[in-house]
């Protein structure tokens, strides 16, 4: 397995050094087709013998929950896709994967929806039937979507403990005012213990997103695009669209630092919760590249950061950062867990102070190529199977609708400059723009 593993990462690196010079990281090709009731197919087939990743992606995610009161329903949809329809029962969906050998799964983010199925080729035409019908003809009883109101209750119960809900409930209050990313993912509590009666608004929110216009179907492995496009044509062609266009509000300009304490209700290690406003993500924006850039060559395991605060001091348990790449301005977010109460205060000022060097002194050439370089090796790394290829494409896909777009921001990424970086981190990581959030011990 060892030896086939190393045959198959030779033959994508090949791909990638004989597509260096288009300047397209990713080295297969992208076929897309866009039907008339506006349905996006992309296909990428690629010499997997025998196996294919079906995603479709909804671009809906919390972000799209505008209504005062109704937030959580793109989340609740992820599991009440599964209920079925008159054609499949909810047993009948089952029963047919398991015939299959097909795994199946959903999840949802700040900006999508995505369910996705991985199994064999010979299968692909049942699995379009089987997913054509739900997306179109899901059915669920007042009692069915009671139940599951519920569990979505004791999905957030069962987390409510997790300090990373509470800080990212407290940060997403703290950093957004307007914007609909002021409520994670599950939504607002008062709103989910609600839910069981909003059955009349569900059946809105499927009637206004579950609709071509806002689907893209990602085939990825051994596929022919012809027929896919065929077999799609064939199962959803006659999905009708819709019309409804969200009104997402504008977040206004951060002008002062914003900070908050929160108490856990349990004993907890103090968690630094630090944030910074950023744009959305654009595939040839050379900010959105650098900060992307930034959270390597600061938080990555091999920075000075994380050597002095998790190796050398021990102050921290951890120390990441990341540039979350979204539809709309968001956060570039770091996390610490500080070992010491005492310590909070000197970690915070060691973040900060690494931060303040990026604006004063610029990174070296070979550090900076060493950090672009491990980007996109590791990006090539993780093109080893069907359903890794085609949910990369399918989260390019939901940022910019465009496949292409993984190309074009790997390609901005290998054009940041020392300069861009020290810019970049001017422009961005200013005390105005700044959250804090410090979660400390608050029960027995």
């Amino acid at each position: 397995m060892k030896f086939i593993k190393l045959i198959f990462m030779l033959v994508i690196i090949m791909g990638f050094v004989a597509s260096a010079h288009s300047k397209n990281i990713l080295p297969y090709e992208i076929k897309q087709h866009t039907f008339n009731n506006g349905l996006n197919l992309v296909v990428i087939p690629y010499n997997s013998p025998g196996v294919v990743a079906y995603y479709t992606v909804v671009r809906t995610g919390s972000r799209n929950e505008v209504e005062p009161g109704k937030t959580g329903f793109a989340h609740f949809f992820e599991h009440m896709m599964f209920r079925g329809t008159e054609k499949y029962s909810d047993i009948e969906y089952n029963r047919v994967l398991k015939l299959l050998g097909a795994d199946s799964n959903a999840f949802t983010s700040l900006d999508l929806t995505a369910y996705h199925i991985v199994a064999s080729a010979d299968a692909l035409e049942t699995i379009i039937d089987i997913e054509s019908d739900r997306f179109q003809n899901l059915k669920y009883s007042k009692e069915q979507f009671q139940t599951e109101a519920g569990a979505i209750l004791g999905e957030y119960n069962k987390s409510a403990m997790s300090p990373y809900l509470i800080m990212n409930e407290e940060m997403s209050k703290l950093a957004f005012t307007t914007h609909t990313y002021r409520h994670t993912t599950i939504g607002f509590l008062e709103d989910i213990k609600d839910m069981p009666n909003q059955y009349d608004y569900s059946l809105q929110f499927f009637a206004k997103y579950y609709r071509p216009e806002y689907c893209t179907i990602v085939i990825g492995g051994d596929v022919n695009f012809e027929k896919a496009k065929s077999l799609v044509e064939k199962y959803y062609g006659n999905w009708k669209p819709g019309s409804f266009v969200p009104n997402i509000p504008k977040e206004p300009e951060q002008t002062s630092e914003r900070t908050k304490n929160v108490k856990a209700p349990h004993k907890t290690l103090p968690y630094l919760y630090v944030s910074y406003k950023v744009p959305e993500f654009n595939d040839i924006s050379k900010d959105v590249a650098a900060l992307n850039v930034i959270s390597r060559l600061l938080f990555a395991e091999t920075s000075d950061l994380y050597q002095k605060l998790v190796l050398d001091e021990k102050l921290v348990d951890f120390v990441s950062g990341s540039m979350p790449m979204n539809r709309d301005p968001s956060l570039f977010r770091i996390y610490a867990r500080v070992k010491k109460d005492e310590n909070v205060e000197k970690v915070k000022n060691e973040i900060l102070d690494a931060i303040e060097m990026l604006k004063r002194e610029q990174v070296s050439p070979k550090k900076l190529n060493d950090v672009k370089s491990n980007i996109r090796y590791s990006f090539i790394q993780g093109l080893d199977n069907p359903d890794d290829i085609a949910s990369t494409i399918a989260y390019f896909v939901n940022l910019t609708n465009d496949p292409n777009s993984v190309n074009h921001y790997y390609e901005s990424i290998a054009s940041v400059t020392p300069e861009d970086i020290m810019s970049t981190a001017k422009k961005y990581f200013g005390s105005e723009s700044r959250n804090i959030i410090l979660l400390t011990s608050g029960g027995n």
